[in-house]
């Protein structure tokens, strides 16, 4: 009865330290899914200001007068 006991014992110390494992490792994981995501939100925001600002100054040196663009060095 006490072999029992001791190897029951043995094996719940090996399942709990394998579930800690696991608890920390999805831990991990999802901490840095949710940085990449806040990362990759970021970055999309910022390519669309971006983006935003190039049409905004291609329109504007579209609108300036031929005279300033003959003027221009190419």
């Amino acid at each position: 009865m006490v072999k029992n006991s001791r190897s029951r014992a043995a094996a719940e110390a090996a399942f709990l330290r394998t579930q800690t494992q696991s608890l920390s490792r999805n831990r991990v994981v999802s901490e840095t899914e949710s940085i990449n995501d806040a990362r990759d939100a970021n970055t999309a925001r910022l390519k669309a200001l971006r983006l935003q600002k190039e049409a905004a100054e291609r329109a504007a040196a579209e609108s300036t007068s031929p005279m300033i663009k003959r003027n221009r060095i190419v």
